[in-house]
């Protein structure tokens, strides 16, 4: 029985000291967590760090996303794609930002596609648009704010866009309806929030 004691006495030091550490250092280093805390016209990419862990604060970093420009000329095509450079199921530029009364002219390139605004997603008084699969579609944009549309058969792939026509006087109602309409994607689910970053 003498003897169990000592070598319970190392082994409990061993358990509650790690390479010079304590237990608890190592367990709470391990649980801190670094986030990026992005508000509205503060910098995405800077980092708030916890103090567990400041070794991280180079490592990580928030996306940033190169605001869109505004689109010349008074007539835009946005492509429907199988694949592009954003990715699968996916229109190209996913993200337009266009003056009042300009046309967008969606192109039915790969089929069993189409463009399809979502309710509650437009400006107040806009006119909503729905076009047939595998057809081209266009649209005139002659109420300010911002637009998200989809592609209906692949809405669960988060095959969306957004159009800022004019000043984004609806933002933040659109934001509050990505929340909830991001739950119905089944992958690509940050794809909306990166598109109204870029805004």
């Amino acid at each position: 029985m003498k003897k169990i004691i000592p070598i319970l006495t190392v082994v409990c030091a061993f358990i509650f000291t790690f390479n010079g550490k304590k237990y608890d250092e190592l367990v709470s280093s391990r649980l801190s967590t670094d986030v990026a805390i992005c508000l509205e016209g503060q910098d995405c990419g800077k980092l708030i760090q916890s103090s567990a862990s400041p070794s991280l604060a180079n490592q990580k970093r928030a996306p940033n996303f190169e605001k869109i420009k505004l689109s010349e000329g008074s007539e835009h095509t946005v492509n429907m794609l199988n694949m592009g450079q954003g990715g699968q199921m996916i229109f190209e530029p996913a993200v337009l930002k266009v003056s009042l009364g300009d046309t967008i002219h969606f192109k039915s390139v790969d089929a069993a596609h189409n463009s399809a605004s979502i309710e509650g997603m437009i400006p107040n008084g806009a006119s909503s648009w729905a076009g047939q699969l595998s057809q081209d579609i266009s649209v005139v944009l002659d109420t300010e704010g911002v637009y998200v549309y989809q592609c209906d058969p692949h809405l669960v792939m988060a095959m969306v866009g957004v159009i800022q026509v004019g000043e984004a006087i609806n933002i933040d109602e659109i934001k509050r309806q990505a929340a909830i309409k991001k739950s119905s994607f089944m992958m690509n689910t940050d794809r909306l929030d990166n598109y109204l970053s870029q805004l």
